[in-house]
């Protein structure tokens, strides 16, 4: 199989959050994180609420985000690896706002999953001294930092149409931490990469 592998998941990611965004306005109120409504039972949108976003430029830079994290971090994972990082860490996260964010009673968009996400693909880069990943990593710790002292986004709020939930960026990436540690991601314990295979080999 050719590198072209490490694109399908993040690609179903994009166009699912792509068709989602066609339903407007309804499709946010169906699926966006909503505190009141996950009270009344709504447990779906602990999750949902990820793949919906503000408009087409919030869309836009979460996608081109994860153009670049693929860009950066291009291992070749099962589709089952994926599926379980993106449930986690974006159940995760969200699970962390409810319990600790009771002010926040809604939330959209993939920004606090991707910060997990980047931290699991740089993390194993740097470990083997990817000086590029390393460079990335203190960037992303540099930018929560900034964030968390300063309470001001990098993003330009009014570009995207509404508050830069700056604890999803937090959560998210604490949630991928305890998930590396727990997978052995960072070490490819239980999530070793697939190796590339070349189109005439014969597949396992």
């Amino acid at each position: 199989m050719s590198s072209r592998g490490v694109w399908i998941a993040p690609l179903v990611v994009m166009l699912l959050s792509l068709i989602l965004e066609l339903f407007g306005d309804a499709g946010r109120g169906w699926l966006r994180y909503d505190r009141d409504r996950i009270a009344d039972g709504q447990w779906w949108r602990f999750l949902s609420g990820n793949f919906v976003h503000l408009g087409w430029y919030h869309l836009m830079l979460n996608e081109i985000g994860i153009v670049m994290m693929v860009l950066l971090c291009p291992d070749r994972l099962s589709p089952w690896v994926w599926l379980r990082r993106i449930g986690i860490i974006g159940t995760g996260m969200t699970l962390c706002l409810y319990a600790f964010v009771p002010s926040m009673t809604r939330y959209v968009g993939l920004s606090g999953m991707l910060h997990g996400l980047f931290l699991l693909g740089l993390g194993r880069q740097a470990l083997k001294r990817d000086w590029i990943a390393i460079a990335c990593l203190l960037y992303l710790f540099g930018k929560l930092g900034y964030e968390s002292i300063t309470g001001t986004p990098v993003s330009d709020e009014a570009a995207i149409g509404g508050r830069v939930a700056l604890e999803s960026h937090f959560y998210g990436t604490l949630c991928a931490l305890a998930y590396g540690f727990v997978f052995r991601s960072f070490t490819g314990g239980l999530e070793r990469p697939r190796p590339y295979k070349r189109e005439r080999e014969v597949p396992e």
